[in-house]
């Protein structure tokens, strides 16, 4: 068995493995394709371009990252993350005694998802982790797990390494630090009253911030919007009351913010799957809604 512990910032050996997710693995929608851990001597390496996801952990030293068409330059220091994405030129540039980094290759539609709810920004390749916001803990764990699932491969390192992946994702995503209130206290208000028929404006000032402010602690915290996340909350109090109570759509309309109940209808339809009456009879969807 290896002896390596995760989390050691000076691997005694560079090493790599390589995994080839089936069909079956591919359609759980975020596959690991491979991981491992090297020192850079300092100097350039070469510029190129992957054909999949990566994250970079930088463990120990510091440099900087060539990254995109332009080749823009930006420094880093461990510890820290660089994302890789694929298509897009990279290179790295060590300095000083060069530096020790894991890393992990990775893809699938939800890297895809990751990047539409702002896990994952092409223009800020370089995260860097900060025991404040709790995120280099999150990293360094979740990395731990993959590289002990396949430095020595279980028989279901496919499988086991999805959530791993997740949690890196999620935890590298929610990073940001906040200023002001925290983030969650904000955000856990905004839920509180997200059936208040008013603008996202109106919610800001309610909470006494402004919308940047706010658009960026639900961004933090949930990874969208606050029009997604307040309709997403909205919509969730719906079914609840379709299922659990007799009141009319009409009145349930009312009481999650919408004035005009036909307009609910089709606004819960559309992103549900089923329609209000249809949901209440089943309880659930049975066919994927349109987005």
């Amino acid at each position: 068995m290896s002896s390596r512990v995760p989390g050691v910032a000076h691997p005694s050996e560079d090493w790599s493995t390589y995994l080839t997710p089936g069909a079956a693995h591919r359609r759980l929608g975020l596959f690991c394709l491979g991981v491992g851990e090297e020192r850079n001597p300092p100097g350039p390496t070469a510029e190129r371009a992957l054909g999949c996801h990566a994250a970079v952990l930088l463990r120990a030293g510091h440099g900087a990252l060539l990254h995109g068409p332009s080749r823009r330059i930006t420094e880093v220091r461990a510890p820290a993350v660089l994302w890789l994405f694929p298509g897009v030129l990279h290179g790295y540039r060590p300095t000083g005694s060069g530096w020790t980094q894991a890393w992990v290759l990775y893809d699938g539609p939800a890297a895809a998802a990751y990047s539409a709810l702002g896990y994952l920004d092409p223009e800020r390749p370089v995260l860097p982790l900060d025991a404040r916001s709790g995120n280099r803990l999150r990293v360094e764990q979740a990395f731990g797990r993959l590289l002990d699932l396949c430095r020595q491969p279980h028989p279901a390192a496919d499988v086991r390494a999805v959530p791993a992946l997740h949690e890196l994702l999620i935890g590298a995503g929610q990073a940001t630090p906040s200023t002001g209130p925290d983030d969650s206290e904000l955000v856990e208000r905004l839920r509180d009253g997200a059936c208040t028929p008013t603008s996202v404006p109106g919610h800001a000032a309610r909470l006494g911030i402004t919308v940047p402010r706010l658009r960026a602690a639900t961004r933090n915290v949930s990874g969208l919007n606050p029009q997604e996340f307040l309709l997403g909350v909205r919509l969730n109090e719906a079914k609840a009351l379709l299922t659990g109570s007799t009141l009319t759509v009409a009145a349930i309309a009312h009481r999650t913010g919408y004035d005009d109940p036909a307009y609910f209808s089709r606004l819960f339809t559309t992103r549900v799957g089923l329609p209000p009456r249809e949901f209440r009879r089943n309880g659930t969807v049975t066919h994927s809604p349109t987005t």
